[in-house]
């Protein structure tokens, strides 16, 4: 093994024996760290003792092949056994570079999803509330829970905006390939010639910030409460209950008007400015690596159209690795897997390359 392996296989065996420890047992934020990195290197570590089994195995056949003096029968079995040795040793050391690849340290985060109509008017929204829908029964099906923090319904039940935070483990790993615009072509129910129309839908999606990793000085906010609106709700302009929140230093605004309290709506509109900042803190860090790598699969920008639905066809393209999908109900409703692994696939693939150019 080199030595950047044997480290790994080192450290995850250190692990093993240190969580067994009672002193570290007991201290629940030292073994929860422990027991993440742990899992971490477990795949890894499995890996590696699967590449030394395979090659040890081609060594004893290549050893029994170089003896000779063996009946044609076994020698056969020798040769087929370290053929099969090798070609598992070629698979597994594929599987090693990959799992060694540095990790999006986001992976493991929450998310926040902000969806907003573009181009298109009525039309636009409409399909602004399709995606929603679409991201909830595609989180519901991974186990993460949906909470919607603030929506700007239209009266004919579009969204001219809406943010949710999606929560569990790995949730950013399976969304954050759909940050960018997402372009919508179908015969609007409202167009009588039957023609087809394009709208746009603007989707950003970002790593939950923990209030420890974004500090927000009380004096940098300017909080301004007013009346909800919008299409439906019982309490919509009875009460003042909605929460604009200015964060004066960047000239960010927040608002959240999806609770009748004005607690809960400033705690959302403060998760929502949290994260943020953090990505745009993220986004500043990226731009300073000269060397930065621009992915196959976008860079995320925002003004990136990435996808498109074509109702008329029942299609759906992903423009950054050219996949086209005839399941445009099956994704609309939720089943979003197969995109999102081939996206996957794709950005592996692409920081491979990389890495063996670097």
């Amino acid at each position: 093994m080199t030595e950047t392996l044997q480290a790994v296989r080192s450290r995850f065996d250190e692990i093993g024996l240190r969580l067994q420890d009672p002193a570290v047992v007991s201290d629940n934020v030292q073994y929860r760290s422990l027991m993440k990195e742990y899992r971490e290197l477990e795949p890894i570590a499995g890996c590696i003792d699967r590449c030394e089994a395979a090659r040890d195995a081609m060594q004893q056949a290549r050893e029994l092949l170089d003896e000779g003096g063996l009946d044609p029968e076994l020698r056969d079995m020798a040769q087929e056994e370290y053929s099969e040795q090798k070609q598992l040793l070629e698979t597994l050391e594929e599987e090693l570079k990959t799992l060694l690849l540095p990790k999006d340290e986001n992976d493991d985060r929450s998310v926040i999803v902000e969806i907003r109509g573009g181009a298109g008017g009525d039309e636009a929204a409409l399909f602004a509330a399709s995606l929603l829908r679409m991201y909830t029964m595609y989180a519901q099906q991974h186990g993460f829970a949906v909470e919607v923090l603030n929506a700007n319904e239209t009266e004919i039940g579009g969204m001219k905006e809406v943010s949710f935070s999606v929560e569990g483990a790995g949730a950013y790993s399976r969304f954050k390939f759909e940050s960018g615009v997402h372009r919508v072509q179908r015969v609007p129910e409202t167009e009588t010639q039957g023609r087809i129309h394009t709208s746009t839908v603007t989707v950003a999606v970002m790593p939950e910030a923990e209030e420890v990793e974004v500090d927000i000085a009380p004096s940098d906010l300017r909080i301004d409460t007013f009346r909800s609106s919008g299409a439906g709700g019982q309490h919509i302009n009875k009460t003042s209950s909605a929460i604009r929140v200015t964060h004066i230093p960047t000239g960010m605004v927040v608002e959240c008007q999806d609770e009748r309290s004005q607690y809960k709506n400033k705690d959302k509109a403060l998760r929502v400015l949290r994260s943020r900042l953090l990505a745009q803190k993220q986004a500043q860090q990226d731009a300073q690596i000269a060397a930065e790598r621009k992915s196959q699969v976008g860079t995320g920008d925002r003004s990136e159209r990435i996808r498109t639905y074509n109702f008329p066809q029942g299609r759906v393209t992903d423009h950054r690795i050219g996949l086209t999908l005839y399941k445009l109900d099956a994704i609309l409703n939720g089943s979003l897997d197969e995109l999102i692994e081939a996206l996957i696939t794709a950005d592996r693939a692409e920081k491979l390359k990389a890495s063996t150019e670097e």
